[in-house]
C-alpha cells in the first residue's frame, strides 16, 4: 500500500507491512495526544491539549468506517460550528487519500491536497501508513490524534462547556458493558471484515469469516432483546458497530468475500441498521456511492475496478425497533 518512508511518499506492495503469514494485522496509530477541557493529561496519562472552538479540524473520508465514526460523533455532539471538517475523495489514489480542492490547515501551515502532507507537516521523517481520520491542530500545525476510537471519546466531552451539549455516549455506569462489546466487535467485525478481505491464505480468510459471522449471529440474538448494544441507551458501541453494518451488504459481501449471509438476512441487525441510519446527525454522513466505489476500487481485491450496480438496499424504509424499550442517549 502507498505509504511514507522517512517522509517520502512511496508506492509499496499492497498492505505488505500489515501482512503476517497471509493474515492481515492492522498497523497501530501513532499520534495519540488527547483533547481535554482544560488541557490536562488524557485518561491514561497521554499529553493533553486544550479544547478550543475553531482550533481543530477533522480530516476524513466517508468511505472509511474509522473516519466516519468521528464524523458522526461530531454531528451528534453538535460540534459542526466548533470543529471544521475536510472530506477526502471517495477512493484512494496512488497518492493515498486525496482532497478535491486544497484544504487550508491554519495560518502558519500550507494548504494540503493529500493526507500524507498532514503527516509530514507533523513529523518530517514519518514512516508508515497514512490513514484517516486525523484530528488536526490548526494553531500548532500538527496532528493531535489519528486513532478514531480515542477521537470519539474526546469529542464526547471535551467541548461540552462551549456547546452545552450533555449527551453522553460513554456514560460511566455502562462503560464495562460498552468496553466488553467494543473489544469483541472491533476484533471480529470492524477489523474482522478487513481480515477476511485482505487475507492472502485460505486459512486466514476462513478463520476471519467464521469469527465474523459467529459474532453477527450473537449480535442478532442480543438485538432481538435489546434496542441498543448496551441496552436502552444509544452509545459509542452502536456508532462503532453501525459503521461496519452500513457497509456490509454494499461492499463487504462482494469485495471482501464476507458472503455467508447479508445483514438483510438478519431481521434484528437489518432493522437496527436502518434505525441508526435514520438517526438525526447520521444520515447525512453516509454516502453509499462513495463506499461502494471505494472498496471496489482496491486494485488487488478487484483488478478490473468495475463497480457493481447492485445491491439495491433501502436504509430509509421503516424499522421495527420501537417494539423494544429505548431511552435515546444518556444525558449527564
Amino acid at each position: 500500500m502507498p505509504q511514507l518512508l522517512n517522509g517520502k511518499w512511496v508506492n509499496d506492495d499492497v498492505a505488505a507491512s500489515e501482512m503476517k503469514n497471509g493474515a492481515f494485522h492492522r498497523e497501530p496509530t501513532r499520534f495519540r495526544s488527547w483533547l481535554t477541557a482544560d488541557g490536562g493529561p488524557g485518561p491514561d496519562g497521554q499529553p493533553g491539549v486544550k479544547a478550543e472552538p475553531g482550533r481543530y479540524q477533522l480530516f476524513i473520508s466517508r468511505l472509511c468506517p474509522w473516519a466516519s465514526r468521528t464524523y458522526v460523533m461530531r454531528n451528534l455532539k453538535g460540534l459542526e460550528d466548533v470543529i471544521s471538517v475536510s472530506i477526502a475523495d471517495g477512493a484512494m489514489t496512488d497518492n493515498g487519500w486525496e482532497y478535491p480542492t486544497p484544504q487550508e490547515t491554519g495560518s502558519h501551515t500550507p494548504a494540503i491536497s493529500y493526507q500524507h502532507q498532514l503527516y509530514t507537516l507533523s513529523d518530517p521523517t514519518y514512516s508508515g501508513k497514512v490513514s484517516v481520520p486525523a484530528l488536526w491542530d490548526r494553531k500548532e500545525g500538527k496532528i493531535v490524534n489519528n486513532e478514531s476510537s480515542e477521537i470519539i471519546r474526546m469529542l464526547n466531552d471535551a467541548f461540552d462547556a462551549f456547546t452545552g451539549n450533555r449527551l453522553d455516549f460513554y456514560p460511566e455506569p455502562l462503560r464495562k458493558v460498552i468496553d466488553d462489546w467494543n473489544a469483541l466487535i472491533y476484533d471480529t467485525v470492524n477489523n474482522g471484515v478487513y481480515k477476511a478481505g485482505f487475507a492472502q491464505s485460505q486459512e486466514a480468510y476462513e478463520s476471519a469469516v467464521v469469527a465474523l459471522f459467529a459474532t453477527l449471529d450473537r449480535l442478532e440474538a442480543h438485538l432481538g432483546e435489546n434496542r441498543y448494544i448496551a441496552g436502552e441507551f444509544l452509545t459509542e458501541a452502536d456508532i462503532r458497530l453501525f459503521m461496519t453494518l452500513i457497509r456490509f451488504d454494499v461492499a463487504y459481501v462482494g469485495a471482501f468475500k464476507c458472503n455467508i449471509r447479508r445483514i438483510e438476512d438478519y431481521p434484528n441487525l437489518a432493522n437496527y441498521t436502518r434505525e441508526l441510519y435514520q438517526w438525526p446527525g447520521i444520515t447525512d454522513t453516509v454516502s453509499l456511492a462513495d463506499i461502494k466505489k471505494g472498496y471496489y476500487s482496491i486494485a488487488h481485491i478487484n483488478p478490473t475496478r468495475i463497480v457493481p450496480v447492485g445491491p439495491a438496499v433501502d436504509y430509509a424504509r421503516p424499522h421495527d425497533r420501537d417494539r423494544l424499550k429505548g431511552r435515546g442517549v444518556w444525558v449527564r
